[in-house]
């Protein structure tokens, strides 16, 4: 015992004395781990908690206050345990028996603050006129700290924050919560503490909030009225947050707010509006938008505050601050959605002709927005006031103020309140379905008679547009959708004007025609079955006549939200039209003009576009793709004459379909019975044809198409349910693996083809259909177990690398990749690779050999399919992808091999095809892999040094910029050397890596300051547009380094920069401008 006591007093004695403040740690921590109790360390404090000296006293109770901060957990034990307290009376020198140990002057400190009523007597005295104290530890510890607030200034702030660590006690005794507050709110002016002190204060407030909540509760208004004079005066926003905690802490937290209420307010609203920019590298991170929040749900907590707060709201939004606005605003709308309409009446002019005000005058969309979601909330808490014979309607009242205020400006379309007045209306309208009933009655006939009555079709559109959006405000204040509109009552005047505008010539009114109808057929009841067939005949029009390609697009829009409400009206009255225009051939081809021939070819567009778009339900799907098709074995056939153009847009428009149609069942069975067996049956039917035919060749065989058609299947497999996934990877295989052609449509196809073999006469014709295999078995689930993987993979292999048509080994090798991307991982796989790698080592180490670009392609993707999974035999690739960077012939190829790796692909090789894609892999082949490319580059002659810096560029260009800021300093130098090789796809590359370095430049750059001006200024004659413009983007940057930089090279720059504000082309010249306006108001007066 004797050496814990000399380790406490050592401790005590470095700590006051020495002043070493590391001391406080260590005493806490030989508590913690048992080297002495608390008892002994405020035995050991004893000399320096009675010393005479304020700033000794300071001292102990600091260090007392850092151990409890530490050891407040433990304070919640009472008998048996370190931490109590057995104390004698002050007089007595006996032993006792429970603890061993004489008292000697430990209760000098302490006796004074206990109660003879805790006292019991003591059997271990040598006499028994004495008494045994028992005390538990937090109740003694509180009693000295309550105490000690009464003491010198300087004891006052480490008091406070042990007073702070024993509110965090879980356990406190029943009435010691609100004992230390009546200490505190008695003994302390709070605003006269330092910032941290008050901070300990509210930090006290918060912590006994939310342990002691109903002992504080008890205490009733007295709190507040303790927290508003402890808060009254406070600037700091850090201490803010706290305080407007507290604040919300009362509202929200049901306490007796009393007489105090107003006083509550004040003490709180005098910071509204918050006007805070914090400083700069603030490290408090304390934002204006915080401060903003915690105020506002403070003032917007509880009506009380009603009567204070509308009249505070009206005052400052006849500010002249812009923030100020935005805020008051925003608080209405917040706080009327806790009031009724009592709150509210008596400020409902003066709230009206505010927001009016503001959506009339404003130029700030922001404060326009929030003064519409203000009305409506306004608006909203008005409806939900309940009528009695004897009230008042509020909601009328109001009502009939913005009636009067903007109805009249309705029927003047030409002026430029109308728009302001009708986003007033209609944000009262879309409150609630009272509001939307009185305003839609008032406004709606006085709408559609001044259409009628207009002639101009500029009026016509803007009484249109305002119509539409009161359609809007009325579906937003709908219940639910099978509530009966506002609107029936005016169904028949609105179809009316909405077919009248359709009729017209006019481009403007037609588009906002069909969003009119569009937003009509969205509410349940508007149009009947006859307007809708009305309104498609007014669509199918369009779709035919009109040459706007703006209408066009609109009409397609329209058409698609009828197929989704409609489908068999569409089903019945559109499609058919379609098809019979999309069938039909020009009249006299031989005599008729190329504009002719041209409109012809866009009605069929825009009727393959309106197919797609109405194809979202399975049932227009199952009608809709058939005429598709249709026109796909047209165009081989050639039974109708449709251009290679118009194929491909076919096959768009059914990769569109795949892509939007609902997912069903319904759905993947048109996938895998119709989509999939009839695109592989006209392929491989167009294919055979150009093998063996020299007449007309078919448009399906052109690759363009065959492209095409690969995301049509691609995307149809990927959305299909396990059982059919599997199932057409069967079919799939088996068809290109062994010619089992029974399941495609049209079998007439010869016996015994071999797809991915060569033909007689070492032909690969038919070797190209190895895209369509990729889309099919390549985009499948990875759970869909591939049939004959081993004897395909060997099959795709061999086609990769001896194949010698571009598409094919491309496809193939594609192929293989996608299939080893998702085959599990094991002794099969590595072997798989290895045998692969091997036979394109040999390929790629032979100069002499033919297939060297074959197996470099094939190389390359497997790296890829690898690298997206982190399969360890990765880096046997990257090594020979490496190498190959020296390869006379290879090198630029190898370059360009890093951007593919580095990219996303498009049909294979992605999360849309299932494939297993690892996140931040480009980050993770960047980080192991940048180091090689330096060594490489440094190691490499100079002829070969351009492949390594297009290899580095490719790899850099294409990591997140937040990677490129962190990374491209340590690559700088060979980034400016790579912006002095001639290759021009290196310099555009290269300077798209360095533009978002400029904006933050490290200083390594800033050193390299003088070099990167050199190179950059011979860029601006480069004979690529678009490296002139990433240059002179690149110098106007430039321009906003330190001024002290760059003002050196002001002169220089700016003569550069003269010849290309001649440059032959427009956007060269609008750089240039601009770069050479920040280089010349460089160091000028005004300027930077």
């Amino acid at each position: 015992m004797a050496a814990e006591s000399t380790l406490a007093l050592s401790l005590v004695e470095e700590f006051v004395s020495g002043l070493q403040d590391s001391k406080a740690k260590d005493a806490a921590k030989g508590v913690k781990d048992g080297k002495f109790t608390v008892l002994q360390l405020v035995e050991a404090l004893g000399s320096s908690l009675t010393s005479s000296q304020p700033h000794t006293r300071a001292r102990g109770v600091h260090l007392l206050s850092e151990v409890l901060q530490e050891c407040y957990g433990d304070l919640t034990e009472r008998e048996g345990t370190p931490f109590s307290f057995h104390i004698l009376c002050w007089h007595c020198t006996a032993s006792c028996k429970v603890t061993n140990q004489k008292c000697f002057q430990i209760t000098a400190f302490l006796y004074p603050y206990m109660s003879s009523d805790d006292a019991y007597s003591c059997q271990g005295a040598i006499s028994t006129q004495h008494f045994f104290l028992f005390f538990s530890t937090v109740e003694v510890l509180i009693a000295f700290y309550e105490n000690r607030l009464k003491d010198h200034y300087v004891v006052t702030p480490p008091v406070l924050k042990g007073l702070k660590a024993l509110t965090k006690c879980t356990n406190l005794p029943p009435g010691s919560a609100v004992s230390m507050l009546r200490s505190v709110f008695q003994d302390i002016h709070v605003q006269s503490l330092m910032l941290s002190e008050r901070a300990c204060v509210y930090s006290m407030l918060i912590n006994i909030m939310e342990t002691r909540e109903a002992e504080l509760k008890g205490l009733g208004a007295d709190f507040v009225f303790g927290f508003v004079q402890s808060m009254d005066g406070e600037r700091d926003p850090r201490n803010l947050l706290l305080a407007f905690q507290i604040a919300k802490n009362l509202i929200h937290g049901g306490y007796d707010l009393g007489k105090f209420t107003e006083e509550l307010f004040e003490v709180t609203s005098c910071y509204f509006p918050i006007d805070f920019s914090p400083p700069p590298n603030d490290p408090h991170g304390i934002t204006r938008e915080e401060l903003v929040q915690a105020l506002r749900a403070v003032l917007t907590g509880t009506p009380k505050f009603a009567e204070f707060l509308l009249p505070l709201l009206i005052e400052k939004l006849d500010s002249d601050v812009q923030s100020a606005k935005l805020d008051s605003l925003q608080t209405l709308a917040a706080c009327v959605s806790q009031y009724e309409h009592k709150h509210v009446a008596e400020f409902l002019q003066g709230l009206w002709t505010s927001v009016r005000r503001e959506v009339f005058q404003t130029s700030s969309e922001k404060i326009e927005s929030a003064g519409l979601a203000a009305l409506t909330a306004l608006t909203s808490c008005l409806s939900r006031s309940v009528l009695s014979s004897d009230s008042e309607d509020s909601l009328s009242t109001f009502l009939d103020f913005i009636l009067k205020d903007c109805k009249h400006h309705l029927c003047e379309p030409d002026l430029k309140l109308v728009w302001p007045s009708a986003k007033l209306l209609q944000a009262a309208c879309s409150a609630s379905t009272r509001a939307s009933h009185i305003i839609t009655v008032a406004v709606m006939p006085s709408l559609l008679e001044q259409y009628n009555n207009r002639t101009q079709c500029s009026h016509r559109r803007t009484l249109l547009e305002v119509v539409q959006r009161f359609i809007h405000s009325v579906k937003n204040c709908q219940s639910s959708d099978n509530d009966e509109s506002v609107l029936l009552a005016f169904r028949e005047a609105l179809c009316s004007i909405v077919f009248s505008a359709l009729s017209e010539s006019n481009s403007s009114l037609q588009i906002t025609a069909t969003s009119v109808l569009t937003s009509l057929a969205q509410q349940a009841g508007l149009l009947v079955e006859s307007d809708i067939e009305l309104a498609l005949d007014h669509l199918t029009r369009l779709l035919l006549t009109e040459e706007d390609d703006r209408v066009s697009l609109a009409v397609v829009e329209c058409a698609g939200a009828l197929a989704q409400l409609h489908p068999a009206l569409v089903i019945t009255k559109l499609i058919p039209k379609l098809k019979k225009e999309m069938f039909t051939e020009p009249m006299n081809q031989d005599q008729e003009e190329v504009s002719e021939l041209h409109s012809h070819h866009a009605v069929r567009q825009r009727c393959l576009s309106a197919l797609a778009a109405v194809s979202i339900q399975p049932s227009v799907v199952q009608e809709s793709t058939p005429v598709l098709l249709e026109v796909l074995r047209s165009a081989h056939t050639g039974s109708v004459n449709f251009s290679v153009d118009e194929v491909v847009l076919t096959c768009r428009s059914l990769q569109r379909i795949a892509e939007r149609v609902q997912d069903s069942e319904e759905a993947g069975r048109c996938f895998h019975d119709v989509f999939i067996p009839h695109l592989l049956s006209l392929a491989l039917q167009a294919a055979l044809q150009g093998e063996g035919s020299s007449g007309t060749r078919s448009p399906l065989v052109e690759e363009v198409v065959l492209s095409a058609m690969v995301p049509v299947i691609s995307t149809s497999c990927s959305r299909l349910q396990p059982t059919l996934a599997g199932q057409t990877a069967s079919r799939a295989v088996s068809l290109f693996l062994d010619g089992d052609v029974s399941f495609l449509p049209d079998n007439s196809f010869p016996s015994h083809m071999q797809l991915l073999k060569k033909q007689e006469g070492d032909s690969w014709s038919l070797s190209r259909l190895v895209c369509l295999l990729m889309g099919s078995v390549c985009s499948l689930p990875r759970s869909v177990e591939v049939p004959q993987i081993d004897k395909l993979l060997s099959a795709l292999e061999e086609m990769s690398c001896a194949c010698s048509h571009p598409l094919s080994y491309t496809s193939a090798a594609k192929c293989f990749a996608g299939l080893v991307n998702k085959k599990p991982q094991g002794d099969s796989l590595d072997s798989l690779i290895q045998r692969m790698m091997k036979r394109v080592c040999s390929e790629l180490d032979s100069p002499s050999s033919s297939v060297r670009t074959q197996a470099f392609t094939l190389m390359i993707w497997v790296a890829k399919a690898l690298l997206l999974r982190y399969h360890p035999l990765f880096t046997t690739l990257t090594d020979k992808l490496f190498s190959l960077l020296d390869d006379a012939d290879l090198g630029p190829m190898a370059a360009d091999g890093f951007s593919l790796l580095m990219s996303d692909s498009t049909d294979v090789l992605n999360r849309a095809c299932h494939a297993d894609v690892r996140i931040m892999y480009r980050q993770r082949f960047f980080s192991e892999n940048s180091a090689k490319l330096v060594q490489g580059f440094n190691a490499a002659p100079q002829e070969k040094k351009p492949n390594y810096l297009k290899a580095l560029s490719n790899i850099v260009n294409k990591l997140p910029k937040q990677v490129q800021v962190t990374e491209l300093p340590a690559l700088l130098s060979l980034l400016l050397e790579a912006l002095s090789c001639p290759d021009q796809d290196i310099h555009l590359s290269t300077l798209s890596c360095l533009e978002p370095v400029l904006v933050n430049p490290p200083q390594v750059l800033i050193q390299q300051l003088e070099a990167l001006i050199n190179r950059l200024l011979a860029l601006i004659s480069s004979p690529a547009m678009s490296v002139r413009i990433a240059s002179l983007s690149c110098i106007s940057t430039l321009s906003h380094f330190p001024v002290h930089e760059v003002l050196p090279f002001r002169a220089r720059v700016l003569r550069a920069l003269a010849k290309p504000l001649d440059d032959k082309k427009r956007l060269v010249r609008r750089e240039a401008v601009q770069a050479r306006g920040e280089w010349f108001l460089l160091g000028s007066p005004g300027g930077r």
